[in-house]
């Protein structure tokens, strides 16, 4: 069986050494130097949010929240239980991130979590020149004064969509667009919200496995095909001693009041609140299951950047109507910013530097 790694341990002696305890939340229980980052609960703290807005140009408007009438959602701060997350830094990730590259790669949620970190970067470090550009389906922000590269790749599924003359076809067995992810420092990858899509909004006519072609298939039986394609591409072409790869959690949605203990027919719309406690009435959900059992089972290293479950506590956290396409689309698959895509950097962030 292959290597697994599952983000989690931090070793506060290192981080005290290095940054002071500044660095650290006031309860922080510093004897305790290894703790899962993942397993906590969400806290009110009025020194957040990490940054304006309004100094991130930039980001897209379908994560803007501005139009909200509620401010609470910006306030709360991600608690693991027994030990604190490091207050993120911007310059300080510069420095420890120089001349390397860091390529986000998955669909809009990846977007999410890109425009947060460039936002998170570029608010607390306004005086560094920087640029952005599009070039072969790849968008790159590139702090030009430390030669850091924040890159997206758009591919929702990671495995190959290819038009042919019988229609798009989905490849489960093939990543020919892997050649664009390589030569990078980190790799984030990301893949689950467009697997359930039907209808108009499907992007594929028909789904091939091997020489077999089908109109359909069970979606969570699709995901893990691909995934276990994926899993093949990393162990086949991955350095670990020169990349690191990241699979970012299964980020949920909530359009079902019924998985936290509300009418089926409430959602995110009017949610101010994040759900207390640190389980999610509902549970797991089957791909996260999914993945993690397909990354355990990986001859390379693949570090688990474990979101889903505080995700899914913050059922205040999406645009819902306050989008920038106007207040007859609800939103509650994607994230305001500032919001939750900040704490997966901060999660992000102590698990490259001080694990």
């Amino acid at each position: 069986m292959g290597s697994f790694t599952k983000i989690g341990l931090l070793f506060f002696s290192l981080l005290i050494q290095i940054h002071g305890s500044d660095s650290f939340h006031k309860e922080a229980n510093i004897e305790n130097r290894e703790c899962d980052l993942f397993d906590g609960s969400w806290v009110y703290d009025d020194s957040y949010p990490l940054y304006e807005i309004s100094k991130c140009h930039f980001l897209e408007k379908q994560f803007e929240c501005l139009g909200r009438p509620d401010k609470n959602y910006l306030k709360y701060r991600w608690q693991p239980h027994g030990c604190n997350l490091p207050r993120f830094n911007g310059e300080d990730f510069l420095r420890r991130f120089k001349g390397k590259s860091l390529m986000f790669v998955g669909d809009s949620l990846s977007l999410n979590q890109w425009q947060s970190l460039t936002c998170m970067i570029h608010s607390s470090m306004p005086h560094i020149m920087h640029i952005s550009h599009t070039d072969k389906g790849l968008s790159t922000f590139t702090f030009t004064g430390y030669d850091v590269k924040l890159i997206l790749s758009r591919n929702a599924f990671l495995v190959d969509i290819v038009d042919e003359p019988i229609g798009r076809v989905l490849k489960l067995d093939s990543i020919e667009e892997g050649k664009l992810w390589k030569g990078n420092d980190v790799l984030i990858f990301n893949s689950w919200h467009w697997w359930l899509h039907t209808g108009r909004k499907q992007p594929w006519d028909f789904i091939q496995v091997g020489k077999h072609l089908y109109k359909d298939m069970d979606r969570l039986v699709a995901y893990n095909i691909a995934l276990k394609t994926w899993a093949k591409w990393v162990d086949d072409n991955v350095d670990s001693a020169k990349t690191k790869v990241f699979f970012q959690g299964v980020s949920p949605d909530h359009a079902n009041g019924s998985k936290w203990g509300a009418p089926a027919s409430t959602s995110c719309v009017g949610q101010k609140l994040p759900i207390s406690g640190s389980k999610f009435p509902g549970g797991p959900l089957p791909a996260e299951l999914t993945l993690e059992k397909v990354t355990r089972n990986m001859s390379k290293p693949v570090n688990l950047l474990n979101i889903t479950t505080l995700s899914q506590l913050r059922k205040d956290g999406h645009p819902s109507i306050y989008t920038g396409h106007g207040s007859h689309f609800s939103d509650c698959s994607h994230w305001c910013l500032p919001g939750v895509p900040d704490t997966w950097n901060i999660l992000l962030y102590a698990s490259l530097f001080y694990n």
